[in-house]
This record gives structure tokens, C-alpha cells and sequence, in this order.
């Protein structure tokens, strides 16, 4: 890795007293501009954002391991995890206190609420054990189980809509009526292994990316099927011998439906599936990229800067800062042009 790759300073706003080590994933409330994150320090943090911008911690708890998830409830009123602990963790945002919620055999990889909305809270767990659980916060067992083909690397909700995204290449697809029964089971249409996926804002599809490059955008109905397609990003398309970047998050705006990339190149960049273009890019942010996410109405995208350890321990600068940016999105970013 270039040290001097990562030398431009950004014009976004840092949070305040981010975490000690790479973050694993960031994630907004749905209901207010509140911030958590999960990381390989073993904390659990949450930020307020005020309306200038600037970040108040307002919480934090810990995982006995690296922190490896976290999401929020759709009422905004707690915040779930999962770590290489092997358990899932949530604390009341009200009261401060957190609580055991799930157990693995293996690291909990991944963690959402995949209740319909208005439906008791229902956590969906994933982990390196090759489990997917499903735990009512109300019953200490889990309430559903499904053996998964491989160890989970990656899973996104937007019910009826989950997917599963495991070793070798495989995507596990359900529709949450029946959420124990995969829906579909299919390879990956990307070469590589996958390192994030997040589903359509219509919830009829997700998105996928890998190690390599690609993202493939995937639609789930079979009448829509031929619409999917793949493409490069974060790379130079007239330089054949550029480096390879993983994309290591994507995003989907809550308003438009178009999506961000991110990678360990140190960009984001946004981009219309439907259109099949780009929006608009930001590059040279500080470090890799690691997690990204969009707050609620849209207008702020957090991303985290980090070291992600794809190029095992040697690539670790001590160059690259551990933080979260905040980034004021723009209509330039995030809505579709006009044909």
C-alpha cells in the first residue's frame, strides 16, 4: 500500500472521539440523526449529530472481542451487535443498558431487525459457524435457525426482503413471510468473494460487491432477471495493469434509490443502477474505506476510515487514521440525471 495515496484532505467533518481501532460497520437510527458503530477495538458507539454537523458520543458498551456489526431497531430506540465474542448484544438507547441477545457456535458476522414494520422487535444473526438465527428479544432461544452453505460474510434486510451473502460465493435469498426456508440459493454472478450487499430501496433486488472490483446489481423477481448486470468500479479503466480495490460497503439512498461504493482505494463514489452511471466521486479521503451509510431523510453520509487488513498485517500504516467522516450529501450526488 502507497503511503502517499491518502494525502489529500477532505473537506468533511470528523466525528468526535472516534474509536481506537478499524470501525466494522456504521449505521443511522431511522428516526433521528443518531450514529452507532462497531469496532475492532470491542466498543460499541453511539453519536448524536447536530444540525451543524458536529457529533456528541452519547453511549457506548463492549463486546468481549472485536465488535463485527450493529444495527438498529426501526423505532430507533435500540441498537443491536454482534462480535467475534460469538454474541449479540443490544442496549436500550434510553436507558443505557445492554443486554446478551444471541449466541453462535462461531463470530457473529452480521445483525439487522427484519421484523415488519410495527411487529415486535425480531433480530436476524449471522455468523462464521454457518448459522442463521432469529431471535425474539423476549425468548432467551432463538426462534428460527437455517444452515447457511458456508460462514456468513455479509447481509442486508429491507423486508420481505433479506439476503445472505457466505463464503464461496454463495447468496442465500429469503422472503421474510418465510423466513426459515431459503427463497433462493444462487452463485455469486462476481468471480471473487464478496464483501458487501445491500438491497434495493423497492426491495426487489440488492446489490453485491467483491474483493475484485465489481459490483453486481441482482433483481430476485425472475421476470426482472435480465436486467441484472455487473460492472468495474474503483479502478482506472484505461490502465489494464492499475491495482485492484476492494469494494468493501455499499449504500442505497433512502430517497432516490441510487447507491454509493466504497473501497480500500480511499473513494466513494455514487452511482444510478437504473441508468447504469455514475454520479459523482470523492476520492483520497484519508485511508480505506471500511463502512459507509446514509441517515434517514438522506442528507448526511457517514463513512469510516480505517485499515480494512486486506493486505494482511504488514499493510497496516500507522499513517492511517481510525475515524468517521460525516459528508453533506448533495443533489450532484445522489439524484438521477435527466436523460
Amino acid at each position: 500500500m502507497d503511503p502517499n495515496q491518502f494525502n489529500q484532505v477532505s473537506p468533511d467533518v470528523e466525528i468526535s472521539q472516534p474509536p481506537s481501532d478499524s470501525v466494522s460497520e456504521v449505521t443511522f437510527s431511522p428516526k433521528a440523526n443518531f450514529l452507532a458503530a462497531s469496532s475492532w477495538d470491542n466498543e460499541v458507539r453511539i453519536w448524536e449529530i447536530q444540525s451543524n454537523g458536529t457529533s456528541v458520543g452519547k453511549a457506548a458498551f463492549s463486546h468481549q472481542a472485536p465488535a463485527l456489526c450493529c444495527a438498529w431497531s426501526q423505532d430507533g430506540t435500540k441498537i443491536a451487535s454482534g462480535g467475534a465474542d460469538k454474541a449479540g448484544r443490544m442496549m436500550d438507547v434510553s436507558t443505557g443498558q445492554s443486554v446478551q441477545i444471541a449466541q453462535h457456535d462461531g463470530a457473529i458476522r452480521c445483525i439487522k431487525f427484519v421484523e415488519a414494520e410495527g411487529a415486535s422487535p425480531i433480530v436476524a444473526t449471522a455468523g462464521w459457524d454457518k448459522m442463521l438465527k432469529y431471535w425474539d428479544l423476549r425468548q432467551q432461544s432463538p426462534i428460527g435457525t437455517v444452515n447457511l452453505p458456508e460462514r456468513a460474510y455479509a447481509m442486508d434486510c429491507n423486508n420481505p426482503l433479506l439476503v445472505v451473502a457466505t463464503a464461496e460465493r454463495k447468496i442465500v435469498i429469503f422472503d421474510m413471510t418465510n423466513p426459515t426456508t431459503p427463497f433462493e440459493t444462487v452463485d455469486s454472478p462476481l468471480k471473487w468473494q464478496t464483501r458487501t450487499v445491500s438491497c434495493f430501496t423497492k426491495k426487489d433486488g440488492y446489490a453485491i460487491g467483491s474483493i475484485e472490483g465489481r459490483v453486481g446489481i441482482q433483481y430476485v423477481d425472475p421476470k426482472q432477471k435480465e436486467k441484472s448486470f455487473s460492472f468495474k468500479c474503483h479502478r482506472d479503466p484505461k490502465d489494464l495493469a492499475s491495482p485492484v480495490y476492494s469494494v468493501n460497503s455499499i449504500a442505497h439512498h433512502p430517497g432516490y434509490g441510487t447507491f454509493s461504493t466504497a473501497s480500500n482505494d480511499g473513494s466513494f463514489v455514487f452511482w444510478d443502477k437504473d441508468a447504469r452511471q455514475k454520479l459523482n466521486a470523492h476520492s483520497n479521503v484519508g485511508g480505506p474505506i471500511t463502512s459507509t451509510a446514509f441517515n434517514g431523510d438522506g442528507k448526511l453520509f457517514a463513512y469510516a476510515i480505517g485499515y480494512d487488513w486486506a493486505q494482511g498485517y504488514k499493510g497496516n500504516l500507522s499513517s492511517i487514521k481510525n475515524t468517521i467522516m460525516l459528508h453533506a450529501v448533495t443533489e450532484q450526488d445522489v439524484k438521477p440525471k435527466v436523460k
